[in-house]
């Protein structure tokens, strides 16, 4: 049964090359990687503050932002795409990562809190519902939570980051069945690989 198509799909991350490759920037990542396999280009777009791109072919159409905005402030980028396009939530796809799942764990839920990610939170705050997609890919945790800050601020290790950029492989292999609404196919696909 097919749902709503997915007409806006969300890299978190903060902005800045000191963070492009830190844990809390793997939704960048992944929508970075999205946008390379289909040939689509950003542009900085002040108005949506963010890079902006249009993912087009024959088959899909979908727009892509990553806010450059820090992340607890990504629901400003979120709405002002969303306003200007008429995108209700059900329509949007935001990429982030989940400090509750082990390196590469991969998982697609629809609506619930943020799980303590501000992101999500303001996200959820300023479009006044939580009744959008996540698409949560797994940095794992600290063993202290006082070091929650510098371990999502910093770098995965090379083991981490492979197990990351093999569940950002998958991600991108399922985005064709949430663009046009196949969520189900998309959830099972997914759900079924085997990760922790």
């Amino acid at each position: 049964m097919y749902q709503d198509p997915i007409k806006l799909i969300v890299g978190l991350g903060n902005p800045g090359p000191q963070y492009e490759n830190t844990r809390h920037n793997v939704g960048v990542w992944c929508v970075h990687a999205l946008a390379a396999k289909y040939n689509c280009d950003f542009k900085m777009e002040s108005k949506f503050k963010g890079y902006f791109s249009v993912l087009a072919t024959e088959q899909l159409s979908c727009k892509l932002l990553l806010p450059t905005t820090f992340m607890n402030l990504s629901g400003e980028a979120v709405l002002a795409v969303a306003h200007f396009y008429k995108i209700l939530a059900p329509e949007i796809l935001v990429v982030h990562d989940e400090l509750d799942f082990s390196a590469g764990t991969i998982r697609l839920k629809k609506s619930g809190g943020a799980n303590g990610h501000n992101g999500v939170q303001n996200i959820i705050n300023l479009l006044g519902t939580p009744d959008f997609y996540r698409l949560r890919i797994g940095i794992g945790k600290p063993l202290h939570k006082d070091k929650m800050l510098d371990y999502v601020l910093n770098a995965p290790s090379k083991t981490e980051k492979n197990l990351i950029l093999d569940a950002i492989d998958q991600a991108v292999a399922i985005m064709p069945d949430l663009i046009v609404g196949n969520i189900d196919k998309a959830t099972q696909i997914l759900h079924s690989v085997k990760n922790n």
